[in-house]
């Protein structure tokens, strides 16, 4: 007897299924309430900054009649991403490689189709960011999970070594991680580079590096978050500017591939198509005509450390066990109790919100966004407190 494959349709769904559960709870009834700490998703939770707003109030006026015209990747935009990423990383990076995007989201869906053939394996490493999974079977593709183990979720080589196959197209890399917090370092990185070209000598064609990086300013300690485009040549970087400026609702970012790709010029027409076919996939007119001006501005990071360093020593005082994340927005707790979704909906009667980790693959944990105000910080940290009292009592 032979059992019917899922459909599509229904492979996708189920993949975001945990997010539309828990989008659909406590987290829908108490968003936006002002009594409420919120630290469950990457939102701002304070207005805009005003050199922002500024920045899009400069170009919002037409220069001419083209202005607000359909827009691909425009040459100014394409220059002022390149600029940027030859003093990142040091390469010298050709403005013709840069193709800009509405936001990280398409970006990496842009990249997945650009790469994957149906049935296609791409591996993706797990706890991961809500999409991976849904965007790869869009493409086509197959997703092979590679678990990081907690507390350290320590990128292991070895794992995705192993998980490496003759179908496998691509592996997909968060660093700076969501939600972990963990910066994956340049030893890290090149022993990955190392791996997979061995890996791609041995099944006879390259398997690429899928780099998502919008978290790759948004560090602590004086670190540097490097890209594995630095090491390895079959690279293809995704950016979204959304994380940076804490603006996701403005929707920019690119797709790129390294100076060092060999095969970089053929790939730029199959983006090209791959943009269209996913619905026009551009950024608007303003966003880019203000790119020079958005590119110099940033969240600002050291006071997103300090609120780390306030809220997970508190965290740690109480008796959790709580992740001091080397960059990205997010923090990662262990729940009390077994059920992390049980004990996140103790923190919601509590009026605090989090993430509960089995939405993102890491079941007894919850992570926690530092994006909430430093006035939810301190109304929060005697909340995580009773809650965890209830929870244990």
């Amino acid at each position: 007897m032979t059992t019917a494959s899922p459909r599509h349709r229904d492979r996708l769904r189920q993949s975001v299924a945990p997010f539309l559960s828990f989008f659909g709870g406590p987290f829908a009834t108490l968003n936006g309430e002002p009594d409420v700490a919120n630290f469950a998703v990457g939102n701002p939770q304070e207005m805009p900054d005003p050199a922002y707003v500024a920045a899009l109030e400069r170009h919002v006026a037409p220069h001419d009649k083209d202005w607000f015209a359909y827009k691909l990747s425009e040459p100014a935009s394409q220059r002022t991403v390149a600029e940027s990423l030859t003093a990142r990383t040091g390469l010298a990076w050709d403005p013709a490689d840069v193709a800009m995007t509405n936001g990280g989201f398409a970006a990496i869906a842009v990249a997945l189709r650009t790469l994957v053939e149906p049935g296609d394996e791409v591996v993706f490493l797990s706890p991961p960011w809500f999409f991976y999974e849904i965007l790869i079977l869009a493409a086509g593709g197959e997703p092979v999970r590679v678990a990081l183990e907690p507390p350290a979720f320590d990128l292991d080589v070895d794992r995705i070594t192993a998980a490496i196959n003759p179908r496998t197209r691509a592996v997909l890399v968060n660093s700076p991680h969501n939600p972990t917090g963990r910066v994956y370092a340049p030893e890290t990185l090149t022993a990955l580079a190392e791996a997979l070209s061995d890996a791609s000598a041995r099944i006879g064609h390259p398997i690429w590096i899928l780099s998502d990086e919008p978290y790759n300013r948004i560090v602590f300690d004086g670190r540097k978050a490097h890209s594995p485009a630095e090491f390895y040549p079959h690279t293809v970087v995704t950016y979204s500017y959304g994380k940076t400026l804490l603006a996701p609702g403005q929707r920019i970012g690119f797709l790129t591939v390294p100076p060092t790709l060999p095969e970089r010029a053929q790939l730029r027409d199959e983006i090209f198509v791959q943009q269209i076919a996913a619905g026009y996939a551009w950024p608007n007119a303003l966003l880019q005509h203000a790119l020079a001006d958005l590119e110099q501005l940033s969240i600002d990071v050291p006071a997103l450390e300090r609120r780390r360093d306030r809220l997970v020593s508190a965290l740690r005082e109480m008796g959790y066990e709580a992740s001091m994340p080397e960059g990205t927005f997010y923090t990662m707790a262990r729940s009390p109790i077994t059920d992390d979704e049980a004990f996140s909906e103790i923190l919601a009667t509590h009026r605090v919100l989090v993430l509960p980790g089995s939405v993102v693959e890491v079941p007894g944990w919850f992570r926690i966004s530092l994006t909430a105000s430093d006035e939810m910080v301190e109304a929060g940290i005697p909340r995580f407190a009773a809650a965890r009292r209830e929870a244990t009592a």
